[in-house]
């Protein structure tokens, strides 16, 4: 195996192909974000189905989901794509979209709604790219250069005391709901302050965005936890090993938060490093 750090053309090459990616993945992300808002802008109220309990579907997430898929297969022909909606190919180096993450607050008319963009590459997150197309924000991040927000630098909170900390509590179907209870009432305990905004990609850009303290949940899709995983690692902050266990395929806990509420948060979820 070629050893980048010793070989500089080979490490300028990775790094320009790893730069030339980051580009396409936001600009995508933010020109399905437009596409996105003028969607919710002039949805019906009431138009969407369910794929399960509390699993919701509209149009918008396929149509979102086809434009992201030709965007990339025209930029990168020989790459995977996944998406939550059509599924896909996994292959060395794969695209994994939720053209919408949050469809229930969508669907309800809530404006809090992410698009998110990851590629996987030999098993490592590579490059991530999440749009909130009603605030305009696009959150992104390349492996070793750091994450930003609409150009801006970020930086995880710089929290340590987990008395003033605000920490974001997912819930998945896939998981007993006595887990979840169980692991509200622990964090609850700690002293933290909770909530549920009905997206996992924006809440772990939130925490690379340092607005707040941390991120859990008892299993999420790889879809909706890439992009903002790398984003979290580019920021500063710690998580927990999510493609372990072909987590890419099936999903897994995820843990999100800065480095000084590390081992509380990871004692108080159960959710291991």
């Amino acid at each position: 195996m070629v050893n980048a750090l010793r070989h500089p053309v080979v490490g300028a090459a990775v790094q320009a192909d790893l730069e030339a990616c980051l580009a396409v993945a936001a600009q995508t992300a933010r020109d399905a974000g437009v596409v996105a808002r003028r969607l919710f802008a002039t949805r019906k109220p009431g138009t969407f189905s369910l794929k399960g309990d509390q699993d919701f579907l509209t149009e918008a997430d396929g149509e979102l989901e086809r434009l992201i898929a030709d965007r990339l297969a025209q930029a990168f022909p020989e790459d995977g794509f996944f998406g939550e909606e059509g599924g896909g190919e996994f292959r060395r180096r794969t695209w994994v979209v939720d053209p919408i993450d949050g469809t229930a607050n969508f669907a309800r008319g809530i404006p809090h709604f992410g698009i998110s963009i990851a590629l996987v590459c030999d098993g490592r997150i590579e490059v991530g790219a999440i749009c909130d197309p009603i605030h305009e924000e696009l959150f992104s991040a390349a492996r070793g250069q750091g994450a930003t927000l609409n150009g801006t630098r970020l930086t995880v909170s710089p929290t340590t005391d987990i008395r003033q900390a605000t920490v974001e509590l997912g819930w998945s179907k896939r998981r007993p709901m006595s887990e979840y209870a169980e692991m509200v009432a622990r964090v609850v305990a700690t002293g933290a302050g909770i909530m549920r905004s009905g997206s996992g990609a924006l809440g772990l850009a939130y925490v690379a965005a340092g607005r707040i303290d941390g991120y859990a949940e008892l299993h999420i899709n790889a879809w909706d936890a890439l992009a903002g995983i790398l984003l979290v690692e580019e920021a500063g902050g710690s998580t927990n090993d999510f493609l372990a266990n072909d987590g890419l395929h099936r999903g897994n806990p995820v843990l999100a938060t800065n480095r000084g509420l590390r081992e509380a948060l990871m004692a108080a979820t159960g959710i291991g490093g």
